[in-house]
């Protein structure tokens, strides 16, 4: 029986006005409102406004054990504000000019913020990333390759890093190339590429996940290798140590379904250590951009077919959304759905089969327990549950 619930059903798609915008930024920064759950409230409720009323009481029959903290009007205030003096453009899944191919992966972010050319996040793009600390062999074939892409009209997409990532933008400024940052849009990491900075968010495109004013940590970078790879078509590693940062990037395009490519090194230079592992692990071997080229060209109608769909919701979404659901679960349907969970993961399919519930009251008792910070969400449909409640 497959599930009905929507952890994954397209969000409705329509402008957004202020009010409605600034309630998707209240609800983002809300309490246990990560993607899944942001998605799902939206889904429920047909909006944000309606989400943000119903979180204390959701939380609480969730089994909160205190009040949840909803993020305060002037706080998304100040934020968008912020946002808007650096010429800076928040972009939520619900609304028009999301990137596509971002918004078809598992739990993509609810918002990001970009600044510059806008129209390049819905372009088919490639990513390249690599090496820090790269030779200059692989500083000078990064430069080409991100050339000879945007010769091919593909948007070359990177870490803005030094090294392989910045020969990648350098080269690819002309034709369009989009840098995806740890903190910030407004902060300048690492510094020494500040001139290169602006200058992506004068003819390129810059984005973030983060608000204005945020300086990365280390934490912060494993998220932003999900976007690189999210926004792209698939992903070249030019050169990467053993250990190197860089093949989490490879790590996540293999599990959201993009192709990952490498550029072989010499056995003995510790930089080519990893992109040669890769290969040997599956990686599509390239050494020119022809090789990317013939591998992405039967995918490109996918994309089409992406943006085609978005666009068709856009213009028949207009700007009305559907109206809630409010046909909670009883006491003793919640009391099922936790019984049937544990601290193992487990399929919501093999939640429906095991309590017998309505998808919809399932949906919901998930709903409130995610808000009362005691369910985990795992991808793939999985979830647990959090022994302990806040």
């Amino acid at each position: 029986m497959p599930s009905d619930i929507q952890y994954t059903a397209p969000l409705p798609i329509a402008p957004l006005d202020h009010p409605e915008r600034l309630a998707c930024l209240r609800l983002i920064r809300s309490e246990n409102v990560g993607p899944v759950t942001f998605r799902q409230l939206v889904n429920h409720f047909g909006g944000a406004t309606l989400a943000l009323e119903a979180l204390p009481d959701l939380a609480r029959r969730g089994g909160g054990r205190r009040k949840i903290r909803i993020c305060p009007e002037g706080d998304a205030t100040a934020e968008l504000e912020a946002a808007q003096r650096i010429g800076a453009t928040p972009l939520f899944t619900i609304e028009p000019g999301y990137p596509a191919p971002l918004a078809a992966v598992d739990h993509p972010p609810p918002m990001i913020y970009a600044k510059g050319n806008t129209a390049l996040l819905n372009r088919p793009g490639i990513a390249i990333v690599g090496s820090r600390n790269c030779s200059s062999a692989g500083h000078a074939f990064a430069r080409q390759l991100a050339s000879n892409l945007g010769d091919a009209h593909l948007v070359v997409i990177s870490g803005l890093a030094r090294g392989i990532d910045g020969a990648a933008h350098e080269a690819a400024l002309e034709n369009g190339t989009i840098a995806v940052v740890a903190g910030g849009i407004d902060v300048f990491y690492p510094p020494d590429h500040a001139k290169l900075q602006r200058r992506i968010a004068e003819i390129g495109c810059l984005v973030s996940e983060m608000p204005p004013g945020f300086k990365p940590r280390a934490k912060e970078f494993p998220r932003r290798n999900r976007l690189i790879s999210g926004i792209s078509y698939g992903v070249v590693v030019v050169e990467a140590a053993r250990r190197s940062g860089t093949l989490i990037t490879a790590r996540l395009a293999n599990e959201q379904g993009r192709e990952v490519f490498a550029v072989p090194g010499h056995p003995l230079d510790p930089r080519a250590e990893g992109t040669n592992r890769l290969i040997k692990s599956g990686a599509t071997m390239i050494t020119e951009a022809s090789d990317i080229l013939d591998a992405i060209r039967p995918m490109l109608p996918d994309l089409a077919s992406v943006v085609s769909h978005r666009d068709i919701v856009t213009k028949t979404a207009g700007v009305s959304l559907p109206a809630p659901s409010i046909d909670a679960p009883t006491n003793e349907e919640r009391s099922t759905v936790e019984r049937a969970l544990g601290p193992a993961p487990i399929h919501v399919d093999d939640l429906l089969r095991s309590t017998g519930l309505s998808a919809q009251h399932v949906q919901i008792a998930l709903l409130e327990l995610s808000l009362a910070g005691r369910l985990e969400f795992h991808g793939a449909h999985l979830v647990s549950l959090r022994l302990a409640p806040n």
